[in-house]
């Protein structure tokens, strides 16, 4: 069974309960797949669904800042309520040091040796996180492993 596929049957599910939060953020990612795969011209693999609810949810995530800074409490209660649903649809986020850790393995197997090597590191690694773990870790973890060598 694919995110997609359960996606749309919490998203039954939700009606027949009538929670309208989950019921709106479950049909929002949806059209979000829906669009993506519209202006992809295909399919979307599970890589793809996946990558389009971390979208979603890092959306979630800069609100949440941003109305904070404006002091929204409202607001943030709100978007927080929304990105809990959507990272039920994510894999486990990974914790920092398993993020480095990764990243030592890639550094390794590339043979970066310093800061001008990031690109090379980052493209090699964030195919293999994605999903699991937030693009600014995973730079922050990269930096900090390619500033030490």
């Amino acid at each position: 069974m694919t995110s997609a596929q359960k996606i749309r049957g919490a998203l039954n599910e939700a009606i027949r309960q009538k929670d309208k939060v989950r019921c709106s953020v479950l049909r929002l990612a949806l059209a979000s797949m829906k669009n993506a795969e519209i202006a992809q011209q295909k399919t979307l693999d599970e890589d793809g669904i996946l990558g389009v609810i971390e979208k979603e949810a890092k959306q979630r995530r800069e609100s949440i800042e941003a109305f904070e800074r404006g002091n929204r409490q409202d607001l943030v209660a709100q978007e927080k309520a929304e990105l809990d649903i959507l990272l039920e649809y994510l894999p486990e986020q990974m914790s920092h040091e398993e993020i480095v850790d990764a990243a030592r393995k890639v550094v390794s197997e590339i043979g970066a040796t310093g800061p001008k090597d990031k690109g090379k590191v980052m493209s090699q690694l964030m195919p293999q996180l994605k999903g699991k773990a937030q693009g600014q870790e995973v730079n922050a973890a990269v930096s900090e492993l390619l500033s030490s060598t």
